[in-house]
């Protein structure tokens, strides 16, 4: 697919995506965001379950897709069949990448492994993200993100002390696992560049989680000590939490370094509090957590959020209140940056989402397009790349191999 646009930083590659719902696809949008050609196979007929996912609709059609899928070209193929695994094979030739998250031991199944792909294509880079890795006792077990979350930690220690553990409202293992993935293969690619040769990503989930744990494992290995649930707080940080307002809403203030806390001191017309032995520095205010909280609290209560962003930009807090799509729809910042875009998708009109990140200042990423109808390039692709003729793909059409 041709367009006009301004050249992107991966534009020269192409990125052939099996798989489905979150933690594979998801890299492969990041890739897609900064230029790369994402080839996406979906079942004839069926397409990825994300097509069906949400719980609102427009039109008819789910919001998740257009957003997943952006900037991707969608392809039929069954990889089920052996003529489905034979084009497989003979796309991976004209690929960089091939990213994939079915559990481990798939895609061996269907002829399409490692060993095998890489003598079609040495240069291959393969991105293998799935719930526990390639290797080890579990790697055969069905994984999900929220089984990842769980595992890798981060579920342990969300939530309050009296409650049961919690989730967080996004699929965040299988973000995180597309992150990693998405730093995997860059990292690969680079060395591709030096070395000519490709490798495996091996990515999995709840070790993408692991790896956001900070101190926790060596916490318990040198003191015995387990993090657990805290709630809104991190606890000996303080003041850092949320507080309540007088029009009813939370406003978050992070002002837990000692010169922070001398000018939140200001704001509140308490400077002697900066001064007080329990709150005069990091460990006193930690020591002291609980009422300095119920101490700002009282203040903040008399205040509107707006008032409050006032008088926290006045004097220097970092602060702001808890965002909804509503504000981020409203906010100048978000607009004076483009954070949200609007997008054409097929059955719905102007979609608006998130834009691009990180920026680039000189070959920054787009959105060129929201997520295509099933099948929209198969002929165009397996066309191109493959050079099949139309009689070609009309008798795989027939034999539902596209």
């Amino acid at each position: 697919m041709s367009i006009d646009r301004p050249r992107r930083p991966l534009d020269d590659l192409r990125v052939l995506e099996l798989g489905a719902f979150l933690a594979g696809p998801f890299c492969g949008q990041l890739l897609a965001d900064f230029g790369a050609e994402v080839v996406k196979v979906e079942p004839p007929g069926k397409g990825d379950p994300m097509r069906e996912w949400g719980r609102h609709r427009h039109n008819g059609r789910t919001l998740w897709w257009p957003i997943l899928a952006r900037n991707k070209r969608s392809v039929t193929i069954d990889l089920r069949t052996p003529q489905g695994q034979e084009l497989v094979r003979r796309l991976v030739p004209q690929c960089d990448m091939l990213l994939e998250n079915f559990r481990p031991g798939t895609l061996e199944a269907w002829g399409l492994g490692w060993e095998v792909l890489r003598e079609l294509n040495p240069g291959l880079i393969m991105i293998r993200v799935s719930g526990y890795g390639q290797t080890g006792p579990y790697r055969d077990k069905a994984g999900f993100g929220s089984i990842g979350e769980a595992m890798g930690g981060i579920r342990s220690i969300t939530g309050f002390p009296d409650r049961p553990p919690t989730r967080i409202g996004i699929s965040l293992g299988d973000a995180l696992a597309a992150s990693f993935a998405t730093i995997g293969a860059l990292t690969a690619l680079h060395e591709r560049r030096r070395s000519g040769r490709g490798q495996v990503v091996d990515t999995g989930i709840y070790e993408s989680v692991l790896a956001l744990m900070e101190s926790m494992i060596p916490e318990y290995q040198l003191t015995g000590h387990l993090r657990e649930r805290t709630g809104n707080i991190l606890p000996n940080v303080a003041p850092s939490n949320i507080y309540p307002t007088r029009d009813g809403g939370w406003f978050a203030i992070g002002a837990n370094a000692d010169p922070i806390f001398c000018r939140l001191a200001e704001a509140m017309g308490q400077p002697a509090l900066a001064a007080d032995p329990r709150y005069a520095t990091h460990s006193a205010r930690g020591e002291h957590q609980a009422e300095l909280d119920d101490l700002i609290a009282a203040w903040t209560v008399g205040y509107g959020a707006e008032d409050l962003q006032r008088l926290m930009d006045d004097h220097g807090v970092p602060a702001g209140q808890i965002y909804t799509a509503r504000e981020m729809l409203a906010d100048p910042h978000f607009a004076a940056r483009g954070a949200i875009i609007g997008v054409q998708a097929p059955g719905i009109g102007e979609l608006k989402m998130q834009n691009v990140f990180p920026r680039l200042s000189e070959t920054p990423g787009g959105v060129d397009w929201a997520g295509p109808e099933l099948g929209e390039h198969t002929d165009a692709v397996l066309g191109g790349l493959l050079g099949l003729a139309p009689a070609e793909l009309v008798s795989l059409r027939e034999q539902k191999v596209i």
